[in-house]
């Protein structure tokens, strides 16, 4: 059984959803669902990435504080540009953020906070060395977001994923 569902939940999900979007129940869908479902349990299996490790859980309490204040802010500035100020007053650009953090999941947490807050974008990810490229709605001083991004999100991922 391990051989043919190495991930039963994948499998089970993608069977439930493969039956919800075809809106029927019959046995040839269900065949097909089943048939699906099993080869992409099996693909997935050969896809699984390493565990992760991360070292101080605690600190993710803030850090989705941080996060959730920075969106909700952000919010409000990117509606006051809409519907507010004047498009001459906004000045877009790009930043380069030069990083210390390594890890695949702290980097895939880093992109996930950038790209979900209003304004930002992340762009780019140069590996040699190690630089953030992001796209800022309003970009008023480079530093103050190099300075934003290193100390709030960088630093407590660093601690947790080395």
């Amino acid at each position: 059984m391990n051989r043919v569902l190495p991930h039963p939940f994948v499998s089970l999900f993608v069977l439930g959803a493969w039956l919800l979007l075809g809106q029927t129940a019959d046995i040839w869908r269900a065949a097909s669902g089943v048939l699906v479902a099993v080869l992409l349990g099996l693909a997935f299996a050969r896809l699984h990435p390493p565990a992760m490790r991360v070292r101080r859980v605690h600190l993710l309490v803030p850090l989705a504080l941080h996060v959730v204040y920075d969106i909700v802010r952000s919010n409000f500035a990117v509606a006051a540009i809409i519907l507010g100020r004047s498009r001459q007053s906004v000045t877009s650009g790009f930043v380069e953020v030069p990083l210390e953090l390594q890890d695949r999941y702290g980097l895939a947490i880093l992109s996930c906070i950038i790209t979900s807050t209003p304004g930002t974008i992340w762009v780019s990810l140069e590996r040699s060395p190690p630089t953030l490229l992001i796209h800022v709605l309003d970009l008023v001083d480079e530093d103050a977001w190099v300075r934003k991004i290193k100390q709030r999100y960088e630093r407590p991922l660093l601690e947790m994923f080395t």
